[in-house]
């Protein structure tokens, strides 16, 4: 094993930006433990498009618990590292040229780290190898993508025929403020002193308060361990990497697959204050749940922050008044500051979800009857043209409103913090949305009071210059 501490030289900014690296070997922990000899050349070909998704997010993890969201600055740190597999005689070997030291104590790699590099491994082989290139899996059609979800959770063993209806996706953002986040660890506190477990995005903020929060209701409760499922994607791992506590990390292959999981894996959503990425997901459930042939299903849905993030959800509410309409409101409820009510009305509602589940005979693990459009599955990739050309207008069905307002935040969020929209930004100027005036004035109204109430934030805390001009 190498330590070496790579210090740049330069100015005063130089010598405060130190970074410690590592090198050496791990072996896998978890479910994880065996490789083909073809499956090990795959992932050791730097140069492929899977070699490349391994190494970005194996570094995204390998930095779990670490401050900071700027994906471009960490891939420059560490533009060094490299992972690579090799079989042995009792299974697999990773070695780690260059890793941040963060992820090691006293030269050994922390236990959950290893677990949730192992999970990064594991996800992107089997999508890569058994997912993709198999035609069993359609992933033009709407039922083949629903498939491919399954499979991939299943075989990260994120479903469990055994336990009860009791997860609880909490959605918001990854960069809050600490009163904000300090409530969410109270809601997560309350659900976990009713047996409820959590998912979320995985990272810090809003998606680590809830598990925080959780862990002492469930010690309170004797119910340790709980379930902390964490679901993330190439495109926004290394911004919002693995909090420590996720005990189950999956690794999806898109935005479209990740929300999807979220919400055929949960009974419930929680969503907290956050910026566009929490719009996106908003959107994306208030689309699914319009869906005429999801009327009858219940599904709890609950907006909720502490009082100063009362003029956050008015906002949001306003939007989806002016945009999709009263039936959109409908389907959520907004509490304010009250951690114990948000608890109640997800215990209750979940109650109400594994009754239902029983009487139409789904499964209590995996939402099969939830019916989602292909509008909403199709990867969306936000390039400029793409962008300039979704169409927002209130003569479209309101699904598909739902559905174009979801890619237009989902292109605001790869613009702010992916790698390849910050630079596709940086090179080509905004991205441009265009839309019927009445629309456009509130998404721009919208977007505005993100940027003052600073919801719209860059990786390392630079002044917010937006990455979209909205065109009525």
């Amino acid at each position: 094993m190498r330590t070496y501490t790579n210090e740049p030289k330069g100015g005063h900014a130089a010598s405060e930006h130190h970074i410690s690296k590592i090198s050496t070997s791990v072996y896998p922990s978890g479910a994880l433990n065996m490789l083909s000899q073809a499956e090990v050349a795959r992932l050791s070909d730097a140069t492929s498009e899977i070699g490349t998704t391994l190494r970005r997010c194996a570094l995204a993890v390998l930095n779990s618990g670490l401050q900071g969201d700027d994906a471009e600055q960490l891939l420059a740190d560490y533009h060094d590292f490299s992972i690579n597999i090799h079989q042995v005689n009792r299974g697999m070997r990773i070695d780690l040229e260059n890793a941040p030291a963060g992820a090691f104590v006293d030269g050994k790699m922390i236990k959950g780290i290893r677990e949730l590099l192992s999970s990064v491994i594991r996800d992107i082989i089997y999508f890569h190898t058994e997912v993709q290139p198999n035609p069993y899996f359609d992933l033009s059609t709407s039922d083949g993508i629903t498939s491919a979800v399954f499979d991939i959770l299943r075989n990260a063993h994120a479903l469990d025929a055994q336990r009860e209806p009791q997860l609880v996706v909490c959605w918001g953002g990854h960069s809050i403020s600490r009163n904000e986040y300090e409530y969410t660890k109270e809601v997560g506190y309350q659900l976990g002193l009713r047996g409820l477990d959590i998912c979320t995005g995985c990272g810090p903020g809003a998606m680590k308060g809830p598990m925080k929060g959780a862990t002492i209701g469930h010690s309170k409760q004797r119910t340790l361990p709980g379930q902390y499922v964490g679901l993330s994607e190439p495109g926004i791992i290394a911004a919002e990497s693995p909090n420590p506590i996720v005990n189950q990390l999956v690794i999806m292959p898109d935005i479209e697959k990740r929300l999807e999981a979220f919400i055929r894996l949960g009974h419930g959503v929680v969503v907290f204050p956050g910026g566009a990425g929490t719009a996106e997901e908003i959107l994306y459930i208030l689309g699914v749940l319009l869906n005429p042939k999801n009327q009858s299903m219940p599904f709890p849905l609950v907006f909720t922050g502490p009082e100063s993030a009362k003029a956050y959800f008015e906002q949001i509410d306003h939007f989806i008044g002016l945009t999709l309409g009263p039936e959109a409101q409908a389907l959520y409820t907004i509490i304010v500051d009250d951690a114990p009510a948000v608890a109640r009305a997800m215990a209750g509602g979940i109650e109400q979800v594994k009754q239902w589940r029983i009487d139409s005979n789904d499964a209590f693990y995996y939402n099969w009857l939830l019916s989602i459009d292909h509008e909403f599955q199709s990867p969306f990739d936000p390039t400029h043209e793409a962008m300039s050309s979704v169409t927002i207008s209130s003569e479209l069905p309101v699904h598909q409103l739902a559905a174009n307002l979801r890619r237009v935040f989902s292109g605001i969020v790869a613009g702010n913090v992916k790698p390849s929209g910050v630079v596709a930004v940086r090179e080509q100027g905004p991205f441009e949305i265009h839309g019927e005036s009445r629309i456009m004035d509130a998404l721009d109204s919208l977007l505005g009071a993100f940027v003052r109430d600073h919801r719209m934030k860059l990786p390392g805390g630079a002044a917010y210059e937006p990455c979209y001009r909205v065109i009525n």
